[in-house]
């Protein structure tokens, strides 16, 4: 196969499997066989490039739905209103402390990370 058709049938496989498809649903997707699919599975540098591209499809939602909190955290207090159902209210509230405590301890570990991982930085240029 032509290098350039190469890369294409590649770039297609790594969306396929970055988008959880089988090996063999992928390998259609690319038009490529499923042996060529395991064969690119083993390859050190495509693994890599999957990773990568796994991880940027994750950050992208991540900043996706950050993106949307602001509007959401809105819309569960405007449930809090007392003219609203007190079943809707209660599960309004349920739901601001689960994602209020979650939010926090994300952070809080967000925090004590950049920490370790200035002080590791530190260690390492002192050596």
């Amino acid at each position: 196969m032509p290098q350039r058709g190469r890369r294409s049938a590649d770039q297609a496989l790594m969306l396929a499997l970055a988008c959880g498809a089988t090996q063999e649903a992928a390998a259609h997707r690319a038009g490529l066989s499923v042996a060529t699919v395991r064969r690119r599975l083993q390859d050190p540098e495509f693994k890599a490039e999957l990773k990568k591209l796994q991880c940027d499809m994750v950050q992208r939602a991540a900043s996706t739905l950050t993106a949307a909190m602001t509007e959401a955290i809105k819309t569960l207090l405007s449930l809090q209103q007392p003219s609203t159902a007190a079943a809707t209210r209660l599960g309004a509230a349920r739901t601001i402390l689960e994602m209020g405590i979650k939010i926090r301890e994300v952070a809080d570990l967000e925090e004590r990370l950049t920490a370790l991982e200035q002080q590791a930085a530190v260690n390492n240029s002192m050596r």
